[in-house]
C-alpha cells in the first residue's frame, strides 16, 4: 500500500505534527475550563513569567506589532490573567506581570502537555520520542544556531 506521507516535503510534514499536537494540546487545555485563551495568550505567558515585560518587549519576543501585543494585553488583563505595574526603571513605561490566575493556568497547562507527550512517548516509545527530541533539537540548531528563535504565535 503507497503512503502519502512517504512522499511529503519534510516541511509539511513538521507542519501538520506542530498542527495536531497543538490541536490536541488545546483541547486538554479547553476541557479543563481555559476556553478563552488561545496559543497565543500561552506564548505570552511564557514570555512573561520570568518577572514580565514591557508591552514593547512582548511585542518582539512574541514577533508580533506592537498594537497586537497591546491588544493581547488588554484582551488578558480583562479577564484577570495579567496586570500592569510601575517598571523599576521608572518613567511611564509599565511592566506587564502574570497574576496568580495566570500561573494557575501555567499549571494545568504543563500537565496537559506532559500528559499528550506521555501519549505520543506511549505511540512512539520511549527510544522514538527521546529520538524525535534530540532529532528535532538538532534540527533547530542546525537552521538557527545558538541564537534559537521566538516561538510565534498561532492566532
Amino acid at each position: 500500500m503507497n503512503d502519502p506521507l512517504e512522499r511529503t516535503e519534510l516541511t509539511f510534514l513538521l507542519g501538520m505534527a506542530f498542527q495536531l499536537v497543538l490541536g490536541e494540546f488545546v483541547r486538554g487545555v479547553d476541557a479543563e475550563g481555559y476556553r478563552e485563551l488561545r496559543p497565543v495568550h500561552g506564548f505570552a505567558f511564557q514570555v512573561l513569567r520570568h518577572g514580565g515585560a514591557t508591552s514593547t518587549e512582548l511585542a518582539d519576543r512574541l514577533g508580533v506589532t506592537k498594537q497586537a501585543a497591546g491588544q493581547i494585553v488588554a484582551y488578558l488583563e480583562e479577564r484577570g490573567y495579567v496586570r500592569r505595574v510601575e517598571h523599576a526603571g521608572g518613567g511611564r513605561r509599565r511592566l506587564v506581570v502574570l497574576t496568580d490566575k495566570a500561573h494557575e493556568h501555567l499549571s494545568v497547562a504543563g500537565r496537559v502537555l506532559h500528559e499528550l507527550e506521555e501519549r505520543i512517548g506511549e505511540r512512539l516509545g520511549a527510544d522514538g520520542l527521546t529520538r524525535m527530541r534530540a532529532e528535532l533539537a538538532e534540527l533547530v540548531r542546525g537552521l538557527a544556531g545558538n541564537e534559537l528563535p521566538p516561538l510565534r504565535p498561532v492566532w
